[in-house]
């Protein structure tokens, strides 16, 4: 049986013409996607994390069609459970010109989630940062629940107004 949390996720989705944003609502459901074996998916964003590249096992995992995801923030896929250190600790990492590395749980169109294991990586170009390179592959399954209370305890800090 399918549970569907009762909260509703608002995100915000810049609309291709850079100037108008547009917020949805999306339900969550409690339902994990297994992450296939032997896949990795990638992706490419510009410096403002807006999708430029999505492979087809991003379509796949993702649940969303490839024109739905080529021009739209790459946080769209940010489940409510990971927290905002996280990807606090990530932009600063690439922007820096550094490879990060983490344990992301991704929301999917349909409101399921995936977990994956994800490296990015600035592309840098002349001295410069262009953009950046996402590839995730399957996470390893002890790590996920060790990383899974981490995550729970740093939430509950952003709540709460104590985290470092």
């Amino acid at each position: 049986m399918m549970r569907i949390a009762t909260d509703i996720l608002p995100y915000a989705e810049i609309v291709r013409n850079g100037r108008t944003e547009a917020v949805s609502r999306r339900y969550i459901i409690d339902e994990e996607v297994e992450f296939p074996d032997g896949q990795l998916i990638t992706s490419r964003t510009n410096l403002n994390g807006i999708i430029t590249h999505a492979n087809k096992a991003f379509v796949l995992m993702s649940a969303w069609e490839k024109d739905e995801l080529i021009g739209r923030p790459h946080n769209i896929l940010r489940h409510p459970d990971m927290p905002k250190a996280a990807f606090a600790d990530l932009w600063r990492q690439v922007k820096n010109g550094e490879r990060w590395h983490g344990y992301v749980k991704n929301l999917r169109k349909d409101g399921r989630y995936y977990r994956t294991y994800a490296t990015v990586i600035p592309n840098i170009r002349n001295g410069q940062i262009q953009g950046y390179t996402s590839v995730r592959r399957r996470p390893a399954p002890d790590k996920v629940a060790e990383i899974a209370h981490i995550y729970r305890e740093m939430r509950q800090d952003e709540r709460s107004g104590t985290c470092s």
